[in-house]
């Protein structure tokens, strides 16, 4: 009879194998389409370069017109001198080439680049969007060279940490707060709203960059206003600003992009 103490020592269960981690999937989510989401490898850049020291728009614009990207140059509300140039391309390497060149000659070759202004950004999802990408192309496009909606004001903001460690319901809820206050000024033709992701691609390290675009300034005004009371805005933004506000002076002419 053989005694507990002299019986073999049970083996540990073997650890279980961990699951593979999923294909990294880098395109942006839509909603379902016929029950299956959408999902795009494109968007589109979108670049703001602010200057001083302009005493006329209209040579910038001819400067501009060849340029190979699509641009707004507005004039800056709060410099008599000031200009802002907002370019648009699916292709990033596009401003660092030919365009960035034009910024650094020409008309502009007298001019003072202001950084403190400086914003760069890309168009992204949420995950719901009906239209991915009209929202991700088109729609932004569309928005900024509307001759209607003349009046912009672009800022950068920073969220806190605290924000990216909501349980995804909550950070949902603070956005659809402000998605359904942006619907409300749009609804009215008040102001319509450019959001784009510029994490790693700001030098203050911001996380987005807002624009707000109306046929007259005060709406845009209040809709940021009107934002301030929200649960993301008065608890979970960290850095805000600052804001370009400028009036559209010249726009390439809008074509559908393909």
């Amino acid at each position: 009879m053989s005694h507990p103490e002299h019986a073999p020592a049970s083996r540990p269960a073997a650890p279980a194998e961990a699951a593979a981690p999923a294909p990294l999937d880098l395109r942006e989510t839509g909603g379902a389409k016929d029950g299956v989401p959408q999902k795009s490898n494109r968007r589109l850049y979108m670049q703001l370069t602010a200057f001083g020291g302009c005493r006329d728009p209209h040579k910038l614009a001819g400067a501009l017109s060849g340029s190979g990207v699509d641009c707004v140059l507005y004039e800056d509300l709060n410099d008599p001198t000031g200009v802002g140039v907002l370019a648009m391309t699916e292709d990033p390497a596009l401003l660092v080439g030919q365009f960035r060149r034009d910024l650094c000659s020409g008309q502009f070759a007298g001019l003072t680049v202001k950084p403190h202004f400086a914003m760069l950004g890309r168009t992204y999802a949420l995950g719901y969007e009906p239209k991915l990408e009209d929202w991700l192309v088109h729609r932004p496009r569309r928005v900024v060279l509307d001759a209607a909606w003349p009046w912009a004001i672009w800022y950068p903001l920073r969220r806190t940490g605290s924000f990216a460690r909501l349980p995804r319901a909550e950070q949902m809820q603070a956005l659809k707060e402000h998605g359904n206050i942006g619907r409300q000024f749009g609804d009215i033709g008040a102001a319509m709203d450019i959001r784009l992701a510029c994490h790693g691609l700001d030098v203050n390290d911001n996380d987005f960059v807002i624009g707000v675009l109306g046929k007259e300034l005060a709406p845009l005004s209040q809709l940021i206003e009107t934002m301030r009371p929200t649960v993301q805005t008065s608890q979970y933004i960290q850095n805000l600003g600052p804001f370009f506000v400028g009036r559209a002076f010249w726009r390439t002419p809008f074509k559908e992009a393909a």
